[in-house]
């Protein structure tokens, strides 16, 4: 049995357990704390590694150059179409009209962080540091210079590549071990999840909950799969199909960073990227890539607008998408970490912060669509990088079985 199909039954199992015991299944979240502990164990080890290794394996400046400006550049684009998509699809469907709720207290406008503060805080002072807070930003500044630097330095810099292409191969290994585990963290998370917040929590905010999994589908559907169609000239299917286990697995944890050692696989094993382009696209934009949470930050401005009687002007719209970019670009792929940054946007335009409170109930299950967003966003790029540059092995991509790591059903 493939592994997607049993994350799929234990997500599932999870969620009919948490409904039937309540609070009472919340004993098991323990179990699924310690599955997380383990993938987060994986991450920064494995970003450093294989983004380094990733680095050194471009020996050509220019095309290093070439590859890093098409990334960036395509992450804006997604995250600018994702808050535009959030933003006119709450325009239209209005899910917050009707609520009538009441301001209490003065709203102070803050101002978002400044582009020189952003740019500051990105670049480590101590590499060791960023290790241990888990900075990514900063550990993916500090692998890029790490491996410029490597192959600057020749044959003297071979022992340290040699070193992180072991550590990289280790990683890969360890991450194929750990998620053997999956299914059964996945089951534990899900009956929690489900057993704190129950159906009810569903029913008040079930509009706005379907209209924003309306705007991820139309996401997809547009962007991804007309990138995919239009530019990389690839069927989407195979792409979805060998995704599978990161979907599932970035739905059930809701954390992009969890499941950047998934999509690392799913994308090197399953559609044929490159460890080249796979090792630097996807590290860099499980962090600065989130399109979910770009959808998530449009869409709640709207809502909490509407729900308050507050007229947003053309001026309002567009600080929103300027500051929601620059949010999205600074969330965490953890989870909670778009909620947060939310804050940033609602006192933007003047927005009350304690409509906050009001989307706190249906985040994680938000989360969940979001984070399935964030992922299949990163691995769209890198599949069309991996098409531009020549290394992308379409037989794998298209193949009719997914190809297997040996000894794991992932």
């Amino acid at each position: 049995m493939k592994l997607w199909v049993k994350i799929l039954i234990a997500l599932v199992l999870g969620i009919v357990i948490g409904l039937v015991f309540g609070e009472s299944a919340e004993v098991l979240k323990p179990i699924g704390d310690i599955f997380l502990r383990l993938i987060n164990m994986i991450i920064v080890l494995l970003v450093l590694s294989s983004m380094t290794v990733g680095i050194t394996s471009i020996h050509d400046p220019q095309k290093l150059g070439r590859v890093g400006l098409k990334t960036l550049l395509l992450y804006l684009i997604t995250t600018v179409l994702a808050i535009t998509i959030g933003l006119f699809i709450a325009k239209i469907f209005e899910p917050g009209s009707g609520l009538n709720l009441i301001r209490t207290g003065e709203i102070v406008v803050q101002k978002s962080p400044s582009l020189g503060h952003i740019i500051l805080s990105v670049i480590p002072e101590n590499p060791v540091r960023s290790l241990a807070e888990r900075n990514m930003l900063q550990i993916i500044v500090f692998a890029i210079f790490l491996g410029i630097s490597i192959n600057f330095a020749g044959e003297k810099g071979r022992p340290l590549l040699e070193f992180l292409e072991s550590l990289a191969d280790v990683m890969y290994r360890l991450t194929s071990i750990v998620m053997e585990f999956s299914p059964i963290g996945v089951f534990a998370i899900m009956a929690s999840v489900s057993g704190k917040f129950g159906i009810k929590i569903l029913i008040p905010l079930l509009k706005f909950l379907l209209t924003f999994y309306a705007a991820c589908f139309i996401h997809i559907l547009v962007v991804f799969c007309g990138l995919l169609w239009f530019f990389a000239k690839l069927h989407p299917w195979p792409f979805f199909r060998g995704m599978g286990d990161a979907i599932m697995f970035a739905f059930s944890t809701a954390s992009s960073s969890a499941t950047l050692p998934v999509s690392m696989h799913c994308v090197q094993e399953n559609l044929g990227v490159s460890k080249n382009i796979s090792s630097f696209v996807l590290p860099l934009g499980s962090t600065v890539n989130m399109n979910g949470a770009a959808i998530f930050q449009g869409m709640s401005v709207i809502f909490i607008a509407q729900a308050y009687g507050i007229d947003l002007d053309w001026h309002s719209i567009i600080t929103i998408v300027v500051t929601a970019t620059l949010s999205a670009v600074g969330a965490a792929g953890i989870p909670g970490s778009g909620f947060i940054m939310l804050s940033v946007a609602f006192t933007s335009v003047g927005l009350p912060i304690e409509g906050l409170g009001l989307l706190a109930g249906i985040d994680r299950i938000r989360e969940m669509g979001s984070t399935v967003l964030n992922v299949l966003g990163d691995s769209v790029v890198a599949v069309y990088i991996a098409k531009q540059e020549g290394e992308l092995d379409e037989r794998q991509f298209y193949h009719e079985e997914l190809v297997e790591i040996e000894g794991s059903d992932v």
